[in-house]
């Protein structure tokens, strides 16, 4: 037997009520025949659970979020310059490391892409680790290899951070929900792992945390996604993916501010959003997209 003290009875009393807790609410949101049917069955004057830890980010209230500073409104967006990337992938490990986000390659806030395009126009796309360790110089997507490639570039992906997120909407337990200045978060210690939210991002940029790869940010089975770094940018810094970028493809700034650096970005004629027709108002804006990406 170890020197480690076994649990009290209380103690695993209490593990037990959340273990049972979490699988019946997960079972009631399967069962219901939609997220407003789940979402009703969440007990709304239940007191919003403690913060993650030290990682900066605030319960599952948009009416208690802090502003980065009281009294001044900010309108953060992010850019992409796609002219500049280089597929070196430092973006995404710097991202791992800061977020405590696990090293499995299915879980991932932001990823690099690697598009190519053949003589008759056809686009493959690859990611190979979410691009962590670069890019091998032929693309790994399936027929790439035997193509005649005409062009290529590098696209790094992340949360759109919408204005009309689609993902707050379906969530029956409202563990997913945005702060008062518009950053969507997820409240892992409210999250039951149905997936709604998954299915509903039709940028991708969602997962639920596998089983063993349980991290600093949530446990198994929760959803996990790219916040900007809001325990950064609400102490004045820059996400870590921005901060580490060798080539300044990857640039954030406020809106609101006529001096950010996100607006030379916006302002330039080749500046295009992802998929504008779905209405989500996604707030990261690209720089030399060569096509459409979903």
């Amino acid at each position: 037997m170890s020197g480690t003290a076994a649990p009290s009875t209380a103690a695993l009393g209490r593990r037990v009520l959340a273990f049972t807790r979490r699988r019946f609410l997960a079972l009631l949101v399967l069962l219901a025949p939609g997220a407003a049917a789940g979402a009703a069955l969440w007990p709304r004057d239940l007191p919003a659970p403690a913060s993650n830890g030290s990682n900066g980010i605030p319960p599952g209230d948009p009416t208690t979020s802090p502003a980065p500073t009281a009294g001044t409104p900010v309108s953060w967006a992010f850019g992409v310059d796609t002219t500049r990337c280089i597929g070196c992938g430092r973006c995404v490990e710097a991202c791992k490391l800061e977020n405590g986000v696990p090293f499995n390659p299915e879980c991932n806030r932001t990823w690099v892409e690697r598009h190519a395009v053949d003589a008759d126009g056809t686009e493959y796309v690859d990611s190979p680790h979410a691009g962590i360790d670069g890019f091998p110089p032929l693309s790994t997507a399936p027929g790439a290899a035997t193509a005649d490639i005409q062009r290529s570039w590098f696209m790094p992906r992340l949360c759109m951070q919408c204005e009309n997120p689609p993902c707050v909407g379906v969530c029956p337990v409202g563990a997913t929900y945005r702060t008062a200045e518009g950053v969507v978060l997820v409240d892992q210690d409210r999250c039951v792992g149905c997936g709604y939210c998954v299915v509903a991002c039709p940028y991708g940029a969602r997962y639920l945390i596998p089983a063993g790869a349980s991290s600093p940010m949530g446990s198994a089975g929760v959803a996990d996604k790219c916040t900007w770094c809001y325990h950064r940018i609400t102490a004045g810094r820059e996400p870590a993916c921005v901060e580490i970028c060798p080539v300044g493809a990857r640039i954030f700034g406020d809106l609101s501010d006529p001096d950010s650096p996100i607006q030379a970005i916006v302002d330039q004629p080749d500046v295009s959003l992802l998929r504008p027709d779905l209405g989500t108002e996604p707030r990261v804006y690209y720089v030399g997209l060569e096509s459409e990406v979903a």
